[in-house]
């Protein structure tokens, strides 16, 4: 099947008053902020057993990019407290992707912001020779402040010897780091893996769900509907290739598959199987297209959150890692910002065999 077309026209135009924006734009001298987003599958549709070696040629291409922040589809503790504490607005949303930091503020005997506090203290003298106890504590603080993939990264820039129950590290909480037997997961075993090679301290989770209200309460009739909008012909043509990845992954076809996720003809299937069909829903309750608001502000918030992170330092590279559907709102929001500089992966991932 032929891949989706491309729109024939711009369907958005700027207005007048948009395009002064241009201003700045014209303005902006170097150096830019070069973003480089990441599609990736889902890696915990794999066996606990999946040898991560596997993922070995993805992180040598990415670390010869050298990426100098790493940011990944991960909430962050501080939205997940709210999350939780607004409950009746986000019902079995903190459940579905909060990680569960009671035990660390119960070690260290600190809440959210008392964590995010000493890790911003810690981490504002940089030294490539930082201490095995402050690296220990550093990993219990991010366990605390809600962000296991920057614990992660932590544990792995400690000496294998010193990866010992210390400094607030509780045997429970270094379990919990060593995720050992627990399914593979793109946070973890790519970006806080890529951040620990680069000698970076921690990743940047800036996934959002605060914007789930957008969709309006669910209901039996809604939740039936999504998944006849997404019955189409495009997605009849995606789900095998889905289907495949696994087995791809297992038998070492990791960069192939990377390809595959980032090309234009996967973003064009993604969108439209999901995001076009259901945003064309004719009926009279509209409830794709309750749907797509929810989806779009959540692209939005994940790119202002990457916005803010980056902070006013222009030329930082970034590394984006996100799911793969997220790839093309992504690059679309980006896009409209004056400093950032979208860069393509191909030149990353590009089969040099060729």
């Amino acid at each position: 099947m032929a891949v989706p077309p491309a729109p024939s026209r711009e369907v958005n135009p700027p207005s007048p008053a948009a395009r002064a924006v241009w201003i700045a734009d014209a303005a902006l001298r170097e150096p830019r902020t070069d973003v480089l987003v990441l599609g990736t599958p889902h890696l915990s549709m794999l066996a606990p057993d999946f040898d991560r070696a596997r993922l070995e040629p993805l992180l040598a291409r990415l670390q010869t990019w050298r990426p100098r922040m790493i940011m990944v589809e991960a909430v962050s503790g501080a939205q997940c407290d709210y999350l939780r504490k607004f409950a009746v607005a986000y019902p079995g949303v903190a459940e579905d992707y909060c990680p569960d930091a009671s035990a660390a503020r119960a070690a260290l005997n600190l809440d959210q912001a008392g964590a995010e506090a000493e890790i911003e203290r810690l981490l504002a003298t940089e030294r490539a020779d930082r201490p095995a106890a402050e690296r220990r504590r550093l990993a219990a603080l991010f366990l605390a402040a809600g962000d296991p993939a920057s614990a992660r990264v932590q544990w792995l820039r400690l000496p294998e010897p010193e990866r010992i129950a210390a400094d607030g590290l509780t045997a429970g909480l270094l379990a919990t780091i060593a995720a050992t037997g627990k399914r593979p997961n793109e946070n973890r075993d790519v970006a806080a893996a890529l951040a620990a090679r680069l000698g970076l301290e921690r990743v940047w989770p800036v996934d959002d769900h605060t914007g789930d209200r957008a969709a309006g309460p669910s209901n039996a009739e809604m939740e039936a509907a999504i998944p006849r909008l997404w019955d189409n012909r495009w997605s009849h043509a995606r789900k095998p290739l889905i289907e495949q990845i696994p087995a791809r992954l297992n038998k070492g076809e990791v960069l192939a598959v990377y390809r595959d996720e980032n090309s234009l003809d996967a973003a064009r299937y993604a969108v439209a199987s999901d995001f076009a069909a259901t945003a064309a829903d004719p009926s009279p309750q509209r409830y794709g297209r309750r749907y797509l608001a929810y989806w779009e502000t959540r692209n939005l918030r994940m790119v202002a959150n990457m916005r803010e992170a980056m902070g006013p330092t222009p030329g930082t590279r970034v590394l984006a890692i996100v799911g793969s559907s997220h790839k093309p709102y992504y690059e679309r929001y980006l896009g409209v910002l004056s400093e950032v500089r979208v860069v393509s992966t191909d030149s990353v991932l590009a089969d040099k065999a060729r």
